[in-house]
């Protein structure tokens, strides 16, 4: 089964000044907007305009035949051999089969040799500023596959979706389950909130132009469409115009706060999870395309919302997901720090690595308006409300698709406005003086420490039942087998188990939190080890291209190199760079001999000259560079919560690195 393109309003042959005079005489500059039927209306139009413009702008392509043209010598080896084929078939002589073995062997000599010379002279031609040394890599990471028969594994299987129009129909059905929150039953106290009528002291303020205009001009060129195939290029290319009736029509829905429906319509398409069952629904992952129109709103709406709220008054410090200034590395700096000290004062570090269930699948959205309606200024109420409702998908797959259906629960993935939501949703999770909280989006991390273990146990146990009972009160749900309990500690044993609704949480020597690996010792074996594994499947996809028999030039392999897998090992090397020699020489070792490989250098060539000569750092000067930068971002912080790493303890019981002890 070949997979289809996706359908497309325009091409590299549309004629972009027609496509311009066709909007600036079919769209209406300023259109009666003073009802939500009046949005809709304008919106439909808008869109369709544009998708008219961009189609009888573009000419039809006609199918061309692929042309093959072959050297002379080529053609030649092909002639002799058919002339010794018939006439071996016409003798069956064993001379003429010889002689056409032979004519045989010659043509396919020949035939290897050309594609050899056609690929070395392709892979030459390579080049970094116009950007085609990325296509053959991109191509070659993502190979189509077919989609074998998909069912839904439950007790007892449902039935095999075979076609594409069935599988559409079977993925839609599973994710209108997902879309639905754990637990619909209304509350009548929050139902009461959100409708009590509060009259907003100060309006959305208005859009300008300019803010429209550099929004559209700073959209990605190469984004999927969503469902009304409007892409960043056809808005782009549209005259003042069309800027102008696109500004008039989100100023209406800022005015009368609603949000039309052709903007709340979301594609899917359904990608299979890595080492998952291909033939289970529940293994692939829904990737939402949204309308560009409705990302762009998104992002002026979110505007507003910065220059009307204090977002340090309601976001908790513990939060580093979705914010300026806060990275994944910052967030499990916190974590070894804790592991750390911990070790020093001879306590047990008990934590808990929770597992919510489909988190932003599963927003409750009254829960959701009631915390919009506590939080934000009261004029964001019922547009948030609008843009939350009424929301539908459909799934596609090779130009199938399925029939429309309701999103009851979660904030829209993929958008603009999404990350902020499930940040205010989850703002309240409850905290404690005995624990530590880490959140980031969706992760979460508790920490405890104590000199007792069974202390260490109950105050964790402690902290679980008030998330517990606050996850049931929000209708979000943990999945406990997923979660991890894990023991820091530098003596023997562990904390007793933890629990949540009665289900014991399974132990484990490491866990993998924001793709950092940390180990009950905190060694950084497991990381290490794991990031070795990770540069052997990456270089293996990209030998063809950097190995030491491909013609591609020495400057583009070393790009190469430096954009594909030197990123794999340097995360978080921040934190994993203070590990034992043994561990460091891991990575080390790996990066010498692939640069053997890539220069195809001889044996008597020294590591110290490739890597001089190439200009590439060892492992320990990468180390040196990131943390000296990372201090310096960790100085100026503006979370409260990071001032404490830079203040290393005065003394120290055990000869472990930490991570800015190279530093001093």
């Amino acid at each position: 089964m070949s997979r289809q393109p996706p359908p497309r309003l325009h091409s590299h042959q549309t004629n972009w000044d027609t496509y311009k005079i066709m909007i600036s005489e079919n769209v209406e500059l300023s259109p009666k907007l003073k009802t939500r039927e009046d949005i809709e209306s304008a919106t439909d139009k808008f869109i369709s305009s544009l998708k008219q413009a961009a189609h009888l702008a573009t000419p039809t392509k006609t199918p061309q035949r692929p042309s093959t043209t072959l050297p002379l010598d080529i053609k030649r080896l092909v002639a002799i051999k058919r002339r010794a084929r018939a006439k071996w078939q016409q003798s069956h002589a064993p001379d003429d089969r010889r002689l056409y073995n032979i004519a045989s062997n010659k043509l396919k000599t020949a035939l290897r040799k050309l594609r050899n010379d056609s690929f070395a002279n392709y892979v030459t031609t390579l080049r970094r500023d116009d950007n085609s040394i990325w296509k053959p890599i991109r191509s070659r990471n993502k190979p189509q596959t077919p989609l074998p028969p998909v069912r839904k594994n439950t007790t007892p299987p449902g039935p095999w979706a075979k076609s594409d129009a069935e599988k559409v129909e079977l993925f839609a059905n599973y994710l209108a389950e997902v879309f639905t929150p754990h637990d619909n039953s209304p509350d009548p106290e929050i139902e009461r909130e959100i409708a009590t009528q509060t009259p907003p002291t100060e309006k959305i303020q208005a859009f300008t132009l300019q803010e429209l205009t550099q929004v559209i001009k700073k959209l990605q060129l190469n984004k999927a469409p969503g469902p009304d195939l409007i892409t960043a290029l056809m808005l782009k290319e549209m005259p003042r115009e069309g800027y102008q009736t696109l500004l008039y029509i989100f100023n209406a829905i800022r005015r009368l706060q609603y949000w039309p429906a052709p903007l709340k319509q979301a594609k899917i398409i359904m990608v299979l999870k890595p080492g998952k069952n291909p033939t289970d629904v529940a293994s692939y992952r829904p990737i939402s395309l949204l309308p560009i129109l409705s990302k762009i709103l998104e992002k002026l709406l979110l505007k507003r919302i910065y220059s009307d709220t204090n977002l340090q008054d309601w976001i908790p410090t513990h939060q580093f997901g979705f914010r300026r200034a806060h990275s994944t590395i910052q967030q499990c700096h916190r974590i070894a720090d804790i592991i750390n000290k911990a070790f020093e004062e001879h306590k047990y570090c008990s934590a808990v690595f929770l597992d919510v269930s489909q988190a932003f699948d599963k927003v409750w959205h009254q829960g959701l308006l009631y915390k919009i309606k506590r939080t934000l200024p009261p004029g964001y109420l019922n547009i948030l409300k609008s843009y939350l409702r009424d929301r539908y998908f459909t799934v596609s797959l090779n130009n199938k698709t399925s029939t429309l259906l309701p999103m009851l629960s979660g904030v829209p993935q993929g958008s603009i406005l999404g990350p902020l939501l499930y940040t205010l949703y989850t703002a309240d999770l409850p905290q404690s003086d005995k624990t530590i909280l880490s959140t980031f989006a969706d992760d979460t991390a508790i920490f405890t420490t104590n000199p007792d273990p069974t202390q260490t146990t109950a105050n964790l146990q402690e902290h679980l039942l008030e998330i517990t009972n606050w996850t049931r009160k929000w209708k979000l749900k943990i999945n406990e087998s997923k979660s991890s309990h894990i023991t820091f500690s530098l003596r023997r044993g562990q904390c007793p188990p933890v629990n949540i609704n009665q289900t014991d949480i399974p132990q484990v020597e490491s866990v993998k939190y924001l793709g950092i690996h940390f180990d009950k010792r905190l060694t950084w074996k497991a990381h290490v080890t794991s990031k070795r594994k990770q540069l052997d499947l990456k270089a293996r996809e990209i030998k063809w291209i950097i190995g030491r028999h491909s013609p591609l030039s020495l400057e583009n392999k070393i790009l190469i190199y430096k954009t594909i897998l030197k990123p794999v090992w340097t995360y978080g090397i921040e934190l994993w760079g203070c590990a034992s020699n043994s561990n460091i020489e891991i990575i080390q070792r790996y990066q010498s001999k692939l640069l053997r490989s890539i220069t195809n250098a001889p044996w008597y060539v020294t590591n110290h000259t490739l890597h001089s000569d190439l200009h590439i750092p060892y492992v320990r000067e990468v180390f040196l560079e990131r943390i000296a930068n990372h201090r310096t971002s960790i100085a100026k912080h503006p979370n409260p919560l990071m001032a404490p790493l830079l203040r290393s303890l005065t003394t120290r019981r055990l000869k472990r690195r930490w991570t800015f002890d190279e530093l001093h």
